[in-house]
This record gives structure tokens, C-alpha cells and sequence, in this order.
């Protein structure tokens, strides 16, 4: 059997933890430089206040509505993510971390369990130890424990957060329940050429033949179709590394000058090369965009991308940061006020499997320099050493001007009780 275990309004709830009086009040939590919502509380869902609403929009509508608004506090997030998942290993060795607020389990062996009193176990163990709720969905297969978690959140009354799929009759009474267009795995595009084949629900699509589904949503389809039949064909997965890097960013202000774009977009380069090296990857190509704010009519607008081929594959800052400049260099245009540029590393490798060409190799003392400058960030704190081309003085930071406190991982704004 497999468990889905999904954190409710996570985000929403981290914030509740350590502010009680937040209970039962309408929040939303703001994504980077405070621009739109990325989290509500079911209070602000009731209030009409859609995902990915721009905030600036919606402004009076917090104020009126009473609406507690957060900037994204990602350390504490973070960490009280790893904090649940910690406790959820502890049922069984097998996890699969999904997202910062899922987690698949396998539950091998346990056929003569009561899977039902497990998890409201689950339930109170990860409530009591970190205050976060949590639903969990119990069924032979991922997809189906998927289905189950979403009746476990949607009828909590009726199933104490707990829901399981262990007979044919749950399994059919549940497919027939989810509309189409909320099945996992299943897009936008597919969800609506399902429905004008009149497809409207699970079970529907479930009863299509494995033809049909692999000639047009191909094997991946196929597998979803499998799994929703309660056929095991989704395991869990380990970590695997990315097959594409990024870091973008919105400004704070809107930037003019090259010189100031150029130094954002060589931080952003430097960022995605830590990040290889981390995976231990290199990448063959590098993206480079840059646009301005489009929510400003009353200014030209302008955007563009352009994408550089390396020489051979690289994950040195020195390479990336030239390559990034150099593509920089061919899109940005003057008299335009840019918002946001971003910098993705694409076409990654093994950087244990190097190809080099006849004429063209990396510089040997590249390696020893990128070692040492990533053992000295670890010991002393990220971006203590920098590149030339960033700037030295200044500390570019998001615009987060309702950050909560890092409760959990800064020992300066750790919870203060009065007694």
C-alpha cells in the first residue's frame, strides 16, 4: 500500500504555528519581491481570492477582508517541511519526498494492519511534534493514494483526515467522484480533449482502452491509466537530479542602467553554477532573458531571450558568468526600464563524463578554485566570497516587506513567551 501525506495550506499553517491568534483568519502568502499569491488559508479561498492573484490588485481587498499577508519565509519553511518529513520516516524507511508539503510512503508488509488507525497515529504524531495538519491517503496504488488524499482533505468530518481505498467498490466510488481535470498527471490540455470525448471523470477515463490512451497521451498516460485501475505502476522514486537550472528574479525597482542588469544577471549565473556543482552536473548551454514590467502600460515595453552554446561543458562561475555576459550583451536595449532577467543552464551532464573537442578544453585551475570557493561560502555563509563582476558592496535582497520571523532556524528570532 502507499500513503500520500499532504501538509494542508502549508505554508498558511507554518505561519499559525508560531501565531496562534492566526487560527481561523484568512492569509496569503506572497511569492518572490511580494508579487502575487502563492498560498491561501481555506478562510481566504472563501473570500474569492484566487491563486496567483497580483497583489498590488487585491491590496484593498486585504485590508477590508482583514486579511493577514505574509512575504514567502522560505527558512522556515524549509525547515519545518524537514521537520514533518523527519517524523513521517519514522513509520517506514520508504519515502519519497514529492514536494516541500508531500510525501509518498510505502507500506510493505503491512497487510494484516489496521492502515486507518496508522495514520491518524501519523496524524497526531506529526500535529504534536511540529503543529502541522495533515491529510493522508491510503490505497494500492500512487495515483489512487493521491485520489484518496484528496477525499481525506475535502470530507474531514466524515474521515478524520484519514481516508482509505482497500476495495474495488472505494476504488470505483472515488474515480466516479474526481472530475477529470483534478486527476494527477493529467494537464489542462488533456483534461479538456478528454471532456469533449465526454470524459468527465476518473472512472471514465479509466475505462478508455490502452490503445487509445497510449496513442494520444502516450506511455506516461498509459501508466496513470494502469495505476488508477489499481495496478501498481508508479513506484516511488529517489531523488534524481535536474535536467535544467534557473534563477530568476523580479527587481525590486525597475533597473535602466546595463551596468546594474549586467551584475544581476552575473549573480543569477553564479547562483545556477553553485548549483551544478552541487548535483555535480555541468551544462552545455546557457539562457539568458531579461524583461521589462508589463503591468506598466505607460512605458515601452521589451523582452528577450538568446541562448549561448558553451565550448565544452562547465560548471565554473568564471565560464558561466562570461558566457551570461556575453549573451547579455547581444539583447539588452537602451532607454528600456527592465523589472526582471533570469539566467537557466541547460543540456546537463555528468560531471564525471566529460567531452571535450580537439581545440578547446577548460582551464585546469578553474576546479581547485570553484572547491575552494564553495567550502569557504559553506563555512562563513552563502556569497561571502564573490566575483568581480558582482558587486562587491551591495547585497541585492527581495522585496519582502511582511516577512515573518525564522522562528526555527536564527537563534536572533527564535519565539520570545513571556512568563
Amino acid at each position: 500500500m502507499f500513503a500520500l501525506v499532504d501538509c494542508n495550506n502549508f505554508y498558511a499553517s507554518c505561519e499559525r504555528v508560531f501565531n496562534p491568534k492566526l487560527n481561523n483568519k484568512p492569509i496569503v502568502v506572497l511569492s518572490n519581491n511580494d508579487g502575487c499569491v502563492i498560498a491561501r488559508s481555506n478562510e481566504a479561498k472563501a473570500l474569492g481570492i484566487p491563486m496567483g492573484a497580483p497583489a498590488f490588485e487585491y491590496k484593498k481587498i486585504f485590508v477590508q477582508k482583514n486579511v493577514t499577508v505574509f512575504s514567502s519565509n522560505y527558512a522556515l519553511y524549509g525547515d519545518m517541511s524537514s521537520r514533518v518529513m523527519n517524523l513521517l520516516s519514522e513509520f517506514t524507511p520508504e519515502i519519497e519526498i514529492y514536494s516541500i508539503d508531500e510525501a509518498f510512503l510505502k507500506f510493505n508488509g503491512f497487510e494484516l494492519f489496521n492502515l486507518q488507525q496508522i495514520g491518524l497515529t501519523m496524524r497526531h504524531r506529526v500535529t504534536k511534534g511540529t503543529g502541522i495538519p495533515i491529510s493522508i491517503g491510503f490505497a494500492p496504488t500512487k495515483a489512487l493514494s493521491k485520489v484518496a488524499n484528496k477525499i481525506a482533505k475535502k470530507f474531514p468530518e466524515r474521515t478524520d483526515s484519514v481516508y482509505v481505498i482497500d476495495s474495488e467498490d472505494k476504488r470505483i466510488k472515488a474515480l466516479k467522484w474526481l472530475p477529470i481535470e483534478d486527476v494527477w498527471g493529467i494537464g489542462r490540455k488533456h483534461s479538456q480533449r478528454l471532456k469533449n470525448l465526454n470524459i468527465h471523470n476518473a472512472y471514465q477515463f479509466s475505462q478508455l482502452s490502452d490503445d487509445w490512451v497510449r496513442k494520444n497521451m502516450s506511455v506516461v498516460g498509459l501508466r496513470l491509466k494502469h495505476d488508477l485501475e489499481g495496478k501498481p505502476t508508479l513506484d516511488l522514486e529517489t531523488i534524481a537530479n535536474k535536467k535544467m537550472i534557473a534563477t530568476t528574479r523580479s527587481f525590486e525597482h525597475m533597473i535602466t542602467s546595463y551596468q546594474d542588469v549586467k551584475e544581476r544577471v552575473s549573480t543569477f549565473a553564479v547562483s545556477c553554477a553553485e548549483k551544478l556543482r552541487k548535483q555535480q552536473s555541468q551544462c552545455n548551454m546557457i539562457m539568458v532573458f531579461l524583461h521589462t514590467n508589463g503591468f506598466r502600460k505607460d512605458l515601452p515595453q521589451y523582452g528577450r531571450n538568446i541562448v549561448v552554446k558553451t565550448e565544452y561543458p562547465t560548471n565554473s562561475s568564471i565560464d558561466l558568468v562570461k558566457y551570461a555576459q556575453t549573451g547579455l550583451k547581444s539583447i539588452f536595449k537602451k532607454n528600456y526600464h527592465y523589472k526582471k532577467a533570469g539566467v537557466m543552464v541547460m543540456g546537463l551532464t555528468p560531471d564525471s563524463q566529460k567531452q571535450y573537442t580537439l581545440f578547446t578544453k577548460e582551464n585546469p585551475k578553474h576546479i581547485p578554485i570553484m572547491n575552494v570557493v564553495d567550502r569557504l561560502n559553506a563555512a562563513y555563509g552563502n556569497n561571502k566570497i564573490k566575483f568581480a563582476s558582482q558587486s562587491l558592496g551591495r547585497q541585492w535582497k527581495m522585496k519582502q516587506e511582511r516577512l515573518s520571523p525564522r522562528y526555527s532556524t536564527n537563534i536572533n528570532e527564535i519565539i520570545s513567551v513571556k512568563v
